[in-house]
């Protein structure tokens, strides 16, 4: 079993997801690229390990149930155990997405992607998570998904267009963090939802105003929690993000 630790990130070829992969790997971190595409995934382990990081690659669909149990049972022969998971897959379901307008399909299509797959993903992840000393699971939420800002008066600043496939996703993403904090409060695994802003990424056509490398930073940061730290929150880098 290896000493390091172990980290699976999701969605990790490119990307906010790459980035969480070479910050963690720059901690001297073994890292799980967990990549649909075999030609993705092959090259951004590639360009992990020229970069000095010990990484590996995972194929992992998180829509895929035999797939997230295969990943699980790569990283069990590879470590033994996961110490830290970042769900960070995800997509948008394409634009626009006004309420009275959506396919119901795209709606659920999104949902299997950045909610579903995440439980899938978790589930199949939680007897390696089990075996660590300090478990840590982060999953990559976006303030769209905050009521609270949904319903300000400046939403359209500070939550993006009108999204009803997408923002929800999001918002049910939290609360599913939630209950798995429940469950699993009194072990040692903290779960908590990190937001990285808005990102320059090929999610949003490269709109965003913030790199991919300052996306990465609030899961890194939730990935390294003490063993005292909180779990159950939603973050973002100025601080706890409103429900």
């Amino acid at each position: 079993m290896s000493e390091r630790t172990i980290a699976l990130v999701t969605g990790a070829n490119k990307g906010i997801g790459y980035e969480i992969a070479a910050g963690l790997g720059a901690l001297g971190w073994s890292i799980g690229v967990g990549a649909r595409d075999d030609q993705r995934r092959k090259a951004a382990v590639e360009r992990l390990r020229a970069a000095g990081v010990d990484a590996f690659g995972v194929p992992l669909d998180v829509t895929d149930d035999a797939s997230a149990t295969a990943a699980a049972r790569l990283i069990d022969e590879q470590a033994g155990r996961l110490d830290v998971l970042v769900n960070n897959a995800a997509i948008t379901g394409g634009m626009p997405q006004e309420p009275t307008r959506v396919d119901p399909a795209t709606i659920r299509t999104v949902v299997e992607t950045n909610v579903i797959g995440v439980i899938r993903v978790t589930n199949a992840m939680m007897p390696l998570l089990r075996r660590s000393a300090s478990p840590r699971i982060v999953n990559m939420s976006s303030s769209v998904g905050s009521l609270t800002r949904q319903s300000g008066t400046a939403a359209e600043q500070t939550t993006g267009p009108v999204a009803v496939a997408y923002a929800p996703s999001k918002t049910f993403l939290n609360a599913v963090t939630l209950q798995y904090a429940r469950e699993l409060s009194g072990t040692n695994i903290l779960i908590n939802a990190g937001c990285p802003g808005y990102v320059a990424t090929d999610l949003n056509g490269f709109r965003g105003v913030r790199t991919p490398e300052q996306g990465a930073a609030i899961a890194i940061k939730l990935a390294t929690l003490p063993d005292d730290g909180p779990t159950g929150t939603f973050f973002e880098d100025a601080g706890v993000v409103p429900w």
